[in-house]
């Protein structure tokens, strides 16, 4: 009789400690152990952390495309020559092309285009509107002035000879 209480008592430890050892991987399972946990805290601290220098960067990043894409030169025309053409209106926005062109004067390229618009003198095109915005020194004292490589120009456009990739200019001007 003891042998066979020794053998039920045997059978009953055996059953609790199986049921302990599937406690304990059930536990194991549904929570992470001491050392991932820290891991994963120490990752999500480190995402929190650099969470402003990403937001910085992706904010400088965006600031830097904007600006690339304002000085990246509209295209227009078509030509084997190239020179680029900048307009700054009244309210001091300005405007970038690069213009292809087979014409011989900046004048001719741009009055093709119908970029600019003006009327004829004794002393070659007065251009009075260019894209779009007119100025009328008789009126509001304002005129556009004609630049070359950010230079005053020493001739009129109808007679500026186009040279390949220089800038040309006009800018609206008060008297």
């Amino acid at each position: 009789m003891k042998h066979s209480m020794h053998r039920s008592l045997a059978c009953l430890v055996l059953v609790v400690l199986l049921a302990a050892a599937a406690l304990n991987l059930t536990g194991c399972q549904s929570a992470p152990a001491p050392e991932t946990q820290a891991v994963t805290d120490t990752q999500a601290v480190t995402a929190t952390m650099a969470a402003p220098e990403t937001q910085a960067a992706t904010q400088a990043d965006t600031q830097a495309l904007e600006t690339e894409a304002e000085t990246i030169p509209t295209q227009v025309g078509e030509g084997d020559k190239l020179f680029y053409f900048e307009v700054t209106g009244e309210s001091g926005e300005t405007s970038s092309y690069a213009v292809h062109t087979d014409a011989d004067t900046v004048g001719q390229a741009l009055v093709e285009l119908e970029m600019i618009s003006g009327t004829d003198s004794e002393y070659g095109l007065m251009v009075d509107t260019v894209l779009g915005e007119k100025q009328d020194y008789n009126e509001d004292g304002m005129y556009w002035a004609f630049y070359e490589n950010g230079e005053y120009a020493m001739n009129g456009v109808d007679s500026t000879q186009i040279v390949e990739g220089a800038t040309y200019a006009f800018v609206a001007t008060p008297a």
